[in-house]
């Protein structure tokens, strides 16, 4: 798919996005185009799979399609009411999941999402990072205050030593006897 295509779609599906008390949702109907669909029943049963797989992972199908009514203005200026659904992001990507992947834009969806999940993947990885980089700062912290004033009260190197000794006993003796607990009922039971 060319570079330029790409951008357009991308462009384009971001401008569909709609928001409504802080929640950022989609038309159906507009997706319906947007991802080469000339029909709605054939579109609708794109959505039918897409809230299957949503129950299916342990989502409210509630809180991501919403049915509801619009009124669409007809050629001879009057209006109709028709179906539509506000989908969530997590919504669209299930049906671009679900889409037949032989249209142009069912496959761009389909990259699209991949592409925002690892982006999300490694964001959350960095943020990760991040948190245990500060735990150890405050742990590095806390141990040398602790130093100091087990220095300071006069307590000599194999005094200390020893202190250390029984903190990483009670520490490591709790894992000890988890991982013991383990092997025995693995033994016992005879599971790998």
């Amino acid at each position: 798919m060319e570079k330029e295509i790409i951008l357009k779609l991308r462009k384009t599906f971001e401008e569909y996005a709609q928001q409504a008390q802080g929640v950022e949702f989609w038309f159906a109907r507009d997706l319906q185009k947007f991802l080469g669909y000339d029909e709605w029943r054939n579109f609708s049963k794109v959505i039918e799979k897409a809230k299957i797989a949503c129950k299916n992972s342990g989502q409210k199908i509630t809180d991501h399609f919403v049915d509801t009514n619009k009124m669409v203005e007809l050629g001879s200026g009057s209006e109709r009411e028709i179906s539509d659904s506000l989908l969530t992001r997590y919504a669209c990507y299930l049906i671009a999941q679900n889409g037949d992947p032989r249209k142009e834009q069912i496959a761009f969806a389909q990259s699209y999402f991949a592409f925002q999940t690892r982006k999300q993947e490694l964001i959350e990885e960095r943020i990760a990072l991040q948190e245990r980089f500060e735990a150890r700062k405050k742990l590095i912290a806390s141990e040398t205050e602790l130093s100091k004033l087990i220095y300071e009260r006069g307590v000599d190197d194999q005094g200390f030593a020893r202190m250390r000794s029984k903190g990483d006993e009670a520490l490591f003796d709790r894992l000890t006897k988890f991982f013991s607990f383990q092997r025995t009922f693995a033994f016992l039971f005879h599971v790998d």
